[in-house]
């Protein structure tokens, strides 16, 4: 295997040359410095993730198709073979966890967006390893897919927020139903909620343009973050009731614009960049302009932005100055801001240019730190990807020095310079970027440029043959009518590998800058180093030889692991353990070790199936306990900076895709679920009791759950014993007609069929009444003959159900515990793999369907021949149009590269 070659440069510089003035000795000679970082480099690999989607967004109903890329940096180690892929909802709900097998560095995957789970969202993609959840989360991959629905989605929306004032705006909101007509005329409520609990709420009404503007007063900033905005739309005879949700991320405008000092400090007197980010409240960049005041408020400087609201200033501060920037934008707004402050003195690393050859870097003091520092050693330290790919030790004889390093020596992608103290204390930094080195050169080609519909295309691929690496890629073609998207926003493997896989925060289309048709990129792409943060490690802590702790090791295979136990606690040598798999034929058995550990390494098996671990080979197996080891995933970042690409309004900005999901999912409607609370039970009569066994049908029967709240029972029996009338003076009831007539025959009483008379009627609790059932005549005169009475109110209670069983055996009751020697479960497997379908129309028959494909072809195992070629063949769908090829893929050394490539369908 051919490795990446690394320059490291380890020289000593000075310029000049100053009489009288001695050179002090390092406290910590370079080559210490050297070792001590080295030791992290080569004991700490970084590993990064790449997913390759066969299309930008989806619909609910979907399969969404990926490829798995894992690049890392260090050859002399045995890399992660298991990359895990989560699904998030814009609140941060996990909604999914796949795990992924690597071969070669890659792997595929599949999800299903089934509609009974998945709803119209923004959702996150966060993927990593097991060895990357050691380090800092903000370097896993994480890409916003929003997924729309034409098949559930009962209510539609376009929602627009525009400011009324501070803490106000007006939120407009269009509805439409599910067959996409306005809802005109329809009366509505609503709440605006920040998570918990309202703090706006209204009703308002749809003009005949299914539009209603709601004005909502925001107390608080913070309610916005994960505020929402819940509507009801009041339904009528034939429909129910229309429920949406939105997100207040956008409801009130805001801005803030940050200045950053190239290599960290505005040095009185030294000239230097002033790089600026200007940012809204979702994250974007904003179109800005403004002037630089000094505390005269005279005019020094002025700037505009370059792109997503980035630029740098040529700027010269004085000493003891405080500078303010007045910053106009876009919407007529007017702010100011203060500018960092003005250091006396400092030293810091700069880009003094860059040709093809070289960039040079510089170190430049201003003449106070000179003066201090003169003869000084410094350290100039240049790290990339991992690796340590410059050190130099600068004798400060001049207030600046010039550096120059070759960039056909360097990696390509983010180089951090830094200068420090011997001492080992940083003192400025400056990112740059380098693509010096090549890249895989995808060359793309179809055998004809205009294709019929549902015609076969031959697709050829192309890469040079350089040396023996193997390379893989994977090939994604879509039909762009029917899913437009603009590749600059994104995430390629050359923009994730090269870019935002060692930045934090947030990177607003970062394909921006590897889109050769952007004049400006190069420009764009030093603004954009000069205003985001790099922190894999602290210098501090290498050189003071602080490594981090490591928790996890690159996983090779799932692994299911333990201890075996007494049931004394005491870890048990020597268990034998017997692993099963029924579905795969799996059977595997291992020993524990002296304190009791075991492990079944390696394991090959699918999400979803039954595992089981038994020690019922060992002579004790009765005393012993399995205790299986909790398998650890990484905490969900809430809040992540990515949410920055959420679509607001995915109807309106998903249309033509969802309007062709509407035809292909036209027969898939899900009809609502229909809960069903209601709880078969016997009915409870008379009739079970043999004394009443003779008398006919109730005339009334009164249940039990009607005697809820009723404290006395005779209090109650007066107003609900339909028929009967009771007599304040006897204390007794009869049947109401015949009493009306001067009987009085009272009625009898009965409780599960046995008589009783009316003083023993408080005495039963009404919670304890089944029912009870009213008897006004006794044709037969089975009861009025034997209790000299006019009518029957017969009472009955719950009775508990106690069936007959027969006595267990101690084998039977054994069998009903839980085990505690043999364990059932059904760990995450590996995702279960599917083949993308492609049709054939190799027939006129075959052409006579419709073919509603957005994504036309998808190969995540495109392997080239010995020469570099591929050759791909696929038909084309029902969409005219352009139809968009993109190829992405990596070497065995990490070298990635990706193709974008275009052809015709009329």
């Amino acid at each position: 295997m051919k490795k990446l070659f690394i320059f490291l440069f380890v020289i000593f510089l000075t310029s000049g040359s100053r009489s009288g003035l001695a050179q002090e000795l390092p406290a910590i000679p370079i080559n210490t410095v050297v070792e001590r970082v080295q030791k992290y480099f080569g004991v700490y690999p970084i590993e990064k993730v790449h997913l390759h989607f066969d299309k930008p967004y989806y619909a609910v109903g979907d399969t969404l198709w990926f490829k798995t890329y894992l690049q890392h940096n260090l050859f002399e180690y045995s890399p992660s073979k298991i990359v895990y892929v989560e699904m998030l909802t814009s609140k941060d709900s996990l909604i999914q966890t796949l795990r992924i097998p690597l071969e070669d560095n890659s792997g595929k995957g599949q999800l299903v967006l089934d509609p009974q789970f998945i709803d119209q969202d923004n959702y996150r993609f966060r993927a990593y390893t097991k060895w990357m959840a050691n380090f800092d989360n903000a370097y896993f991959y994480n890409k916003i897919v929003p997924v729309g629905d034409a098949i559930n989605k009962k209510l539609g929306a376009e929602i627009t927020y525009v400011p009324d004032g501070d803490n106000k705006t007006k939120a407009t909101i269009q509805f439409r139903n599910r067959e996409g007509n306005l809802l005109g005329r329809r009366k509505l409520t609503w709440e605006a909620i920040d998570g918990w609990d309202p703090f706006s709420k209204g009703k308002g009404e749809t003009d005949d343009m299914g539009r209603v503007t709601i004005n909502l007063t925001i107390k608080e900033k913070s309610y916005l973050k994960n505020g929402r905005l819940n509507v009801k739309i009041e339904g009528d005879k034939v429909a129910p009731d229309l429920m949406g949700s939105y997100s207040l991320q956008n409801a009130l405008w805001d801005a803030d614009v940050q200045f950053f000092p190239e290599g960290g400090d505005l040095l009185a007197g030294i000239p230097k960049k002033l790089a600026f980010k200007a940012v809204s409240s979702t994250g974007k960049g904003l179109k800005i302009q403004g002037k630089i005041l000094d505390s005269k408020k005279k005019e020094v400087a002025t700037f505009n932005d370059v792109i997503f609201g980035m630029g740098a200033i040529d700027f010269t501060p004085v000493a003891g100055e405080n500078y303010k920037a007045t910053v106009s934008f876009e919407n007529g707004e007017q702010r100011t801001f203060d500018l960092p402050e003005v250091k006396a003195e400092g030293i810091n690393v700069v880009l003094h240019s860059e040709d093809d050859a070289s960039l040079q870097m510089g170190l430049v003091a201003n003449d106070a730190f000179y003066e201090k520092n003169a003869n000084q050693p410094f350290y100039v330290l240049g790290q990339s990807n991992g690796h340590l790919v410059y050190a130099a030790q600068a004798t400060l004889k001049n207030s600046s020095i010039l550096i120059n390093i070759p960039k056909d020596k360097l990696p390509n992608g983010i180089v951090q310079l830094s200068i420090m103290q011997p001492g080992g204390k940083l003192l400025s930094e400056r990112l740059v970027f380098n693509q010096s080195q090549p890249l895989l050169d995808i060359g793309v080609k179809t055998d004809k440029t205009t294709y019929a519909k549902k015609e076969g295309v031959k697709l050829a691929l192309r890469v040079p043959i350089t040396d023996s690496l193997k390379s893989n890629y994977s090939v994604a073609v879509i039909d762009e009518a029917k899913v437009p998207h603009n590749d600059d926003q994104e995430l390629g493997i050359l923009s994730n590998y090269l870019l935002t896989s060692d930045l934090q925060g947030y990177v607003e289309q970062p394909n921006y800058y590897f889109n050769e048709k952007n004049e400006n990129r190069k420009e764009a792409l030093n603004a954009l180093l000069m205003t985001q943060g790099f922190r894999r490690f602290s210098y501090d802590d290498l050189i003071a030889e602080k490594l981090p702790q490591v928790q996890f090791m690159p996983e090779q295979g799932i692994t299911l692991s333990g201890i075996l136990r007494l049931n004394t606690g005491r870890p048990q040598p020597n268990g034998g353990l017997l692993l099963s798999i029924p579905s795969r034929s799996i059977r595997k058995d291992t020993y524990t070790d002296n304190q009791g550990r075991f492990a079944f390494e390696n394991l090959v098996f699918p999400d979803s199936s039954k595992v089981t671990i038994n020690a019922r080979g060992n002579d004790n197996f009765r005393n012993l306990v399995i205790n299986m080891d909790q398998t650890f995933f990484p905490g969900i970042d809430r809040g992540n900076p990515y949410a920055s690409d959420n679509v607001q309004n995915i109807d309106q900005e998903m249309k033509a895709y969802l309007n062709n999901s509407k035809n292909e999912y036209r027969t898939s409607i899900l009809i609502d679920e229909v809960e069903v609370t209601g709880v078969q039970r016997k009915m409870v009569t008379s009739k079970e009791f043999s004394s009443l066994s003779g008398l006919s049908m109730p005339e009334h029967r009164v249940e039990g759950e009607r005697l809820s709240g009723c404290n006395v029972l005779t209090m109650c029996l007066t107003t609900m014993l339909t028929g009967i009338t009771y007599d304040n003076q006897t204390l007794k009831y009869y049947i109401t007609r015949n009493y009306n007539q001067g009987s009085r025959i009272p009625v009898q009483f009965f409780m599960d069929g046995m008589p009783i008379d009316e003083q023993a009627l408080n005495s039963i609790i009404p919670s304890d009444i089944e029912a009870i059932e009213i008897f006004l005549r006794d044709e037969l005169g089975t009861v009025s003959r034997t209790y000299q009475n006019d009518g029957v109110v017969s009472i009955m209670t719950k009775k508990k159900e106690q069936s007959k069983q027969p006595r267990m055996s101690l084998s039977e009751i054994e069998s009903m515990l839980p085990k505690t020697n043999v364990i059932d479960m059904m760990p995450l497997g590996y995702v279960k793999e599917r083949q993308f379908y492609s049709p054939k129309y190799d027939t006129p028959d075959s052409k006579n369907t419709n073919d509603y494909r957005t994504t036309i072809y998808w190969n995540p195992d495109v392997v080239l021949d010995s020469e570099g070629n591929a050759t791909l063949d696929f038909y084309n769908g029902d969409g005219n149009g352009r139809y968009k090829v993109v190829v992405e893929g990596q070497n065995e050394a990490g070298t990635a590269g990706r193709t974008v490539y275009y052809y015709n369908v009329k």
